[in-house]
């Protein structure tokens, strides 16, 4: 074996290790010499897949020598079958989202429709969690516009409790009025905040319509409206039967342009790819009963060099890995590793068979068609749309370059902030731009430790110098940190990082170095970082105007540099540093709203410390507190009945 082209330190160590690797069902995980998690595999004979690697780096992609050259140290997990290894496999990737394997693009955050039927007066609503708590769930959706509008379309026909419209403090100060609000009067809300309106069985109806809508049983709909229609205009109620028809109409209006197959009538879903340098587009159609009742686009990354039968086992496993619905049949478009395990697993978790098929004929190779022409076209969409933005990104960051006369483009830009009201919770924030786009990944936020009242510039020098601690730490070059970093430099609200994922992104160093201020801030930036040895990185502070119309370049030392009004630097300045200002803001405002909910529980008896950050959990502020009902503050875990209605009357 060859490991001249890995970053392995001890090469006889290594063999020996991997000599020890069993050829049994498992999981193998590369990591590079820091440790960090480079790539998750599985293999029905872990030893001879792990050899593979080190073979000549002739019959190895481009993407997989990349690997291997950063390749210093592995782990195992050795499992009973290759199924459990393929579970682990999938809760790993998903957990530590290696760099180098295939993943689906923001898996995390695909949002679905939620209906809590397990709920007295049922809601239906946009959410990016699946729980197994008595509701259903229908999606995933591609993007959370295509849910608003959805459940903008299902409210106009089904008139539940409109989604964002009525929380349930709403609901329940309505109810207390005896009142409903203007949805009501609108028809888009049967009325169930108010005694008398509609019964729960009729709602529960509205609901369970809802379900077979989104479950593609619209024809089942229409029957049962139209014998309502009919039995209204026999009791002479014509209002009633005219807002029926209107409904019936919609339904069906809605059904024709959903496409109707000839002779499939099961469930199924349909998946097919396009790709193009590295870049992929999986096109899901999403039939039941013979109706295509929504299709969705979704973005792999990390494509490149990967086989058309790995993408797709890949995108397989990773979605339908949370998917509350899994049909009984798949069409795709390729075949995929293992299928047989795939659909092992797809049955142990759907409770029914399923079957996996490549069709090459007839109408099911053409609804497979379909689903990859769509492909095509999405991918066609992003790829222009990143041309422009792409194109608009490097000339805003060569006219920064200019101005600023930087050696090189700025590939990173941090920025910072620091909110307070009169020197209350102070924090700050700092956000990152990478080739002029956000990555909320790498954003962090600070609670300021060594500073007392409303003092921004001494803020901002702690601040940085905790960050560039971090660099320092993270980079070799120091071996402790300060006890002024603090825990929370590690967490961000953007994203679910992990700990270890936060330290090693400390070790990314700016090209560019942005304060929100003048020549007081950047002094104290540029001191911060010379005290730790960061001189090479420019400082420059943003300073508005006071209407915000203006935002000019601060230099140390240096006449402001003015903004044109047609400047592509100024709509990239101006959109960096209001990013950080609202990553700033939402941070104090968080810690404000507990503080206050805290410091009003202080004086209630009966509310110890727990049974406090019990309630901060639950209700998150004070007036969440007041509006809820008894049972509802009961049930919140620590609590009494006795000891909510004593924080009730108090409150």
């Amino acid at each position: 074996m060859d490991l001249s082209h890995t970053a392995i330190r001890d090469h006889t160590a290594f063999l020996e290790r991997l000599r020890l690797v069993p050829d049994q069902p498992g999981v193998y995980l590369w990591k590079d010499a820091n440790g960090r998690l480079l790539y998750v595999g599985k293999s029905k004979r872990l030893r001879d897949r792990m050899r593979s690697y080190f073979g000549s780096p002739r019959s190895l992609s481009g993407k997989t020598r990349r690997l291997v050259s950063h390749i210093a140290d592995f782990d195992i997990i050795v499992t009973q079958s290759e199924l459990e290894a393929l579970l682990l496999e999938m809760n790993l990737i998903k957990q530590h989202r290696p760099s180098y394997n295939i993943l689906l693009k923001d898996d995390k955050t695909y949002p679905y429709i939620k209906v809590t039927v397990n709920e007295d007066w049922p809601r239906v609503f946009a959410t990016r969690q699946v729980l197994n708590d008595g509701a259903r769930y229908f999606g995933p959706y591609a993007s959370p516009g295509s849910v608003y509008q959805a459940l903008e379309v299902l409210n106009r026909l089904f008139a539940f409790r409109p989604p964002y419209e009525c929380k349930d403090d709403k609901f329940n100060r309505h109810r207390k009025l005896g009142k409903p609000c203007l949805y009501y009067q609108m028809r888009r809300c049967l009325g169930p905040c108010v005694p008398g309106l509609v019964t729960k069985e009729a709602y529960r109806q509205a609901i369970d319509a809802v379900c077979r809508f989104l479950e593609g049983k619209s024809d089942q709909i229409v029957r049962e409206l139209r014998a309502q229609m009919e039995q209204a205009a026999e009791q002479l109620e014509f209002e009633r039967a005219a807002y029926l028809r209107d409904r019936i109409q919609a339904i069906e209006k809605i059904s024709e342009r959903q496409q109707v197959l000839r002779t499939v009538d099961t469930d199924q879903d349909v998946i097919a790819f396009a790709r193009e340098e590295g870049s992929a587009v999986v096109q899901v159609l999403f039939i039941r009963g013979g109706k295509l009742i929504n299709a969705e686009p979704f973005t792999l990354q990390g494509t490149e060099g990967e086989s058309d039968e790995a993408l797709l086992t890949s995108f397989l496993t990773q979605f339908y890995q949370d998917a509350p619905n899994i049909p009984p049949n798949l069409l795709l478009a390729d075949h995929v590793e293992e299928p047989m395990i795939i659909a092992s697993w797809l049955q142990q978790k759907s409770g029914h068979r399923v079957e996996i098929t490549v069709p090459r004929r007839g109408e099911k190779r053409q609804l497979v068609e379909l689903a990859a022409n769509n492909a095509r076209q999405k991918l066609r969409e992003i790829r222009e749309q990143w041309l422009n933005s792409e194109q608009r990104a490097v000339a805003a960051l060569s006219e920064l370059r200019d101005l600023l006369e930087l050696p090189a483009l700025p590939h990173r830009i941090e920025c910072y902030d620091v909110s307070n009201i009169q020197g209350q919770h102070s924090v700050a924030s700092m956000v990152v731009f990478e080739r002029g786009s956000p990555r909320p990944a790498h954003y962090r936020r600070f609670k300021i430790k060594t500073v007392s009242g409303a003092n921004d510039v001494a803020s901002l020098h702690e601040v940085i110098g905790r960050r560039f601690r971090r660099a320092a730490e993270a980079l070799g070059e120091t071996q402790t940190v300060t006890g002024m970093v603090a825990d929370d430099d590690n967490k961000t609200s953007e994203t679910g990082n992990t700990d270890q994922q936060a330290l090693e992104s400390w070790a990314d160093l700016p090209d560019l170095l942005l304060v929100d201020g003048g020549q007081a801030q950047v002094a104290a930036a540029s001191a911060a970082l010379r005290d730790l040895g960061f001189t090479q990185i420019p400082v420059v502070g943003v300073a508005k105007g006071p209407d915000r119309n203006r935002f000019d370049l601060i230099r140390l030392d240096c006449e402001p540099l003015v903004l044109a009004r047609d400047s592509k630097a100024l709509a990239l300045i101006q959109r960096i540093d209001e990013e950080a200002h609202r990553f700033a803001i939402t941070y104090h405002r968080k810690l404000r709203s507990k503080a206050t909910l805290r410091s009003s529980l202080e004086d209630i008896p009966g509310i110890g410390p727990k049974r406090k950050r019990a309630l901060l959990k639950a209700f998150g502020s004070l007036d969440a507190v007041r509006q809820a009902s008894i049972d509802e503050l009961a049930a919140v875990p620590g609590m009494t009945r006795k000891a909510a209605e004593e924080l009730k009357s108090l409150l």
